[in-house]
């Protein structure tokens, strides 16, 4: 690997360990449509919470926004909820397809 030394601009070879090591992973990665479903109810939720500090202000000015804005935190802790549940319908839903590993166990016995 080469580097560069700032200070008198010269170009070095560098040993010993690279840039980038690799630490291992403490839990496995997640399946693609939970991760997807998880990424869409962060968004959903930072959405709704944003809102809802919106209309916590508008209700304290008197704003004639603050009814519409209520509402709309109404309408958003619904689809919230919604978000939330389908990242724990998803996460089963892949369990129960994908997370049965067809072995058999040391308790059964061979004819």
């Amino acid at each position: 690997m080469r580097m560069y030394d700032e200070e008198d601009g010269s170009v070095s070879e560098a040993a010993g360990r690279g840039l980038w090591v690799e630490a291992p992973a403490r839990r496995r990665r997640m399946p693609d449509p939970v991760r997807a479903s998880a990424v869409r109810a962060v968004l959903v939720v930072a959405v709704t919470l944003t809102d809802a500090s919106a209309t916590f202000f508008l209700v304290l000015t008197g704003s004639w926004l603050a009814l519409p804005m209520v509402l709309g935190g109404i309408a958003g802790t619904v689809v919230a909820t919604w978000a939330v549940l389908d990242v724990w319908i998803t996460r089963q839903m892949w369990n129960q397809r994908y997370g049965v590993v067809s072995e058999p166990s040391s308790a059964v016995r061979g004819r």
